[in-house]
């Protein structure tokens, strides 16, 4: 059996993700002051915004001063004025009379006794606080305390979990991810119960400073594998990552392919299966898709619906989707080949009835196909970019209409009417929409091919792509395994899905920890 180990593909040299020389200098930062003197600083940095809350507490002579600093709108106000200024105020009261106390005494007073706060951190750096403040944390500063406490008070707006939109099941979850990743991580907490599920979090983009996870189950995924991710996460230099599409262009083996090398997808059962397989999730705030690397191409067909319904029921559909594929790939290139090239190959009554219904036509096929082609996708196009109301009548009154019209005018053939359907039909069948693209891209190149060689073209031109596929790798993983190489243990779970009680293992070119899937987890030859 083929044995390889995850390599390093990506050239670049590690940059640290807030290496800038102004960032270094905020973290070097500390606080030591008088808390006037501290949220001053703060304050002077930030230009003294409308929404900056300050607020000062103090426990009398010999006591402390405090200090709370705050984005409104950002920050529960509700929540600070009950947990944070009570516990304060509860705190100072029972000092009274006390003559003297350092910020360090006072600090773990709270500590131990009045603080209420479920969630919270210590820092000496300005950076940490500057930009936990501007993510809706309240910092707490003490007089005479060289730590500032960050304490999790974020409170916005958000969309609640809902279906997924661009994946849809008839048999499974409906729960799907938001923009909040800390609802993510609830998600997938949910989904995978298991104490050896690791979060490890960074912070991306010089000016935006997301927060980034990578998720994996550590007694599962390969330690390379994690960390050549971690590696390129820290090579990321870029000022934000509005989307987990940056992310993914950033780290991805290559940029020159129109194949996705990382899977995206907003189902938190997908990724759960996906790190029960060994393999690792990104997760970005403010994008309810999460990144699953490493990817190969059989992984791009399948869909969760496979595993929720009986084999034989997900095995056909399965089946049905390569054959999708194929259509959508090479079934205008066909009509055009066997119409300008090869008629001999067509029967005789399909070539008389094709024949009829091309007379008048005043273009060749391949003019024809294209015509209807680029139609087809300036639809599809202005029908994702309308509201959605307008956008599906757009898409299928638009194109029964120009359908009809241009077969009524003589522009094109029924035929090829037929052949353009057929073709967009199978086309949506394909569970990845950046596959799918991929797929419409090639789509073109072969019909140019068919229309300069015929058939001959289409052979070239699937052998070209073979020749790409069997180059591409992601993480270090070949994009065609496990057909090649040949982890022949794997192919229970290619084309054909093998009923659960034969899936006992997880996937061998995944070079898992643990490799077994039932019984007591330790593992098998």
């Amino acid at each position: 059996m083929p044995r390889f180990m995850f390599r390093n593909q990506h050239k670049r040299s590690p940059v640290l993700k807030s290496g800038a020389a102004q960032g270094d200098a905020l973290a070097s930062s500390a606080f030591g002051g008088s808390v006037h003197e501290s949220i001053a600083k703060i304050v002077r940095i930030l230009d003294a915004p409308d929404d900056l809350v300050t607020r000062f507490v103090s426990g009398g002579e010999g006591i402390p001063q405090c200090g709370i600093l705050c984005i409104a709108g950002l920050s529960d106000l509700n929540m600070i004025n009950e947990q944070i200024v009570t516990s304060l105020q509860q705190a100072f009261s029972a000092i009274r009379h006390a003559e003297k106390m350092s910020g360090q005494d006072l600090f773990d007073l709270l500590n131990k006794q009045f603080l209420s706060v479920q969630k919270y951190k210590i820092t000496p750096s300005l950076d940490d606080v500057l930009v936990s403040v501007l993510s809706g944390d309240t910092a707490l500063f003490i007089d005479g305390f060289n730590q500032v406490l960050l304490i999790s008070s974020k409170k916005w707006t958000g969309r609640s979990v809902e279906e997924p939109q661009t994946e849809a099941l008839v048999r499974g979850p409906r729960e799907g991810f938001n923009e909040s990743i800390e609802t993510n991580v609830i998600l997938l907490r949910r989904a995978i119960r298991d104490p050896k599920l690791r979060f490890d979090t960074y912070r991306v983009g010089e000016r935006g400073k997301k927060e980034l996870i990578i998720a994996y189950i550590d007694n599962i995924a390969h330690p390379a594998l994690v960390q050549e991710v971690k590696r390129r996460v820290e090579t990321i230099d870029i000022d934000d990552a509005p989307e987990s599409g940056t992310i993914e262009q950033m780290i991805q083996d290559s940029f020159l392919s129109p194949f996705p090398l990382i899977l995206h997808t907003e189902r938190p059962d997908k990724v759960a299966s996906a790190i029960l397989q060994g393999k690792v999730v990104i997760m970005l705030d403010g994008t309810p898709f999460a990144l699953i690397m490493p990817t190969t191409f059989v992984s791009l067909i399948q869909s969760p619906e496979d595993y929720y319904e009986r084999w034989l029921i997900g095995s056909l559909i399965r089946i049905l989707r390569y054959m999708a594929v194929a259509i959508s790939l090479t079934f205008p290139s066909l009509y055009i080949a066997l119409v300008s090239f090869h008629q001999g190959m067509i029967p005789s009554k399909l070539a008389f009835s094709i024949a009829a219904a091309r007379e008048g036509v005043p273009f060749p096929a391949v003019v024809e196909a294209f015509l209807m082609e680029l139609t087809l996708e300036l639809l599809r196009e202005a029908g994702v970019r309308l509201p959605k109301p307008i956008g599906q009548t757009i898409g299928i009154v638009g194109g029964l209409v120009i359908g009809e019209a241009a077969v009524q005018a003589g522009i094109v053939s029924p035929i090829m009417v037929i052949v353009v359907a057929v073709t967009a039909v199978a086309s949506f069948a394909i569970p990845s929409y950046s596959a799918g693209i991929a797929f419409r891209i090639l789509r073109f190149l072969t019909m140019i091919a068919a229309s300069v060689f015929g058939l001959y073209g289409i052979i070239l031109a699937m052998i070209m792509i073979c020749i790409h596929l069997s180059r591409l790798q992601s993480f270090g993983i070949p994009y065609l395994t496990p057909l090649s190489p040949g982890f022949y243990h794997d192919w229970r779970d290619m084309i054909i899905r093998a009923p659960y009680t034969m899936l006992t293992k997880r996937p061998k070119f995944m070079q898992t920890k643990d490799d077994s899937r039932m019984g007591n987890g330790e593992g098998g030859p």
